[in-house]
């Protein structure tokens, strides 16, 4: 079986707009981005592009058991390897626009944070608008969005929309500190309080 860096490039090649990254995120990069998931109570928690599952890992670390986690993952062979990995989280194979959907299938009213790995600044306007609009809808009033983009993507004008879409749908939204160890290192943004 491959390592994961050799199936993460893999499904880069066949999917580079989906998949967004060459290879998987560091763990430096998954604690940083999982801060905002609770270490109390029974959180909620939805991931959205987990891939071959740094973050999931780190989630399922802070959860140590309790909550829900809702991990959703288009690519269908990264969808598998994930529910085989980590056969404690709810691994839907599906579309993150159907977020509210998802959530009413398993009875879950509300998310608490949602931890996005998808590749945002890839992505054309009308669908950072249609995903960030599900991730919205779906949390609490006090909820938590956390993600990441790559250093050298930042002055993209689609990072640019995207940031600037953030603090059109959030209260807050604080830039992270830079992980520089993650292959490219990558920024971490905070959002908080969706309106």
């Amino acid at each position: 079986m491959p390592n994961d860096t050799t199936l993460f490039l893999g499904q880069f090649m066949r999917s580079p707009g989906t998949i967004g990254a060459l290879a998987p995120s560091s763990r430096r990069l998954a604690e940083t981005v999982c801060t905002p998931v609770p270490e109390r109570g029974e959180p909620t928690v939805v991931e959205l592009g987990p891939g071959t599952g740094p973050f999931t890992a780190e989630i399922q670390r802070r959860l140590n058991g309790r909550g829900h986690h809702l991990a959703v993952e288009l690519n269908p062979k990264l969808a598998t390897l994930l529910a085989d990995r980590f056969p404690r989280v709810d691994v839907a194979q599906d579309d993150a626009a159907r977020l509210p959907d998802l959530l009413r299938e398993r009875n879950l009213v509300r998310a608490d944070v949602v931890v996005s790995g998808l590749p945002w600044a890839a992505f054309p306007e009308e669908l950072q608008r249609q995903l960030l609009g599900a991730v919205t809808s779906i949390l609490c009033p006090s909820g938590a969005f956390t993600t990441f983009s790559y250093v050298h993507a930042m002055p993209l004008a689609s990072a640019r929309r995207f940031r600037t879409l953030l603090g059109e749908r959030f209260e807050e939204v604080v830039l992270g500190r830079t992980v520089w160890r993650n292959t490219p290192p990558a920024f971490v943004l905070h959002a908080r309080r969706p309106r």
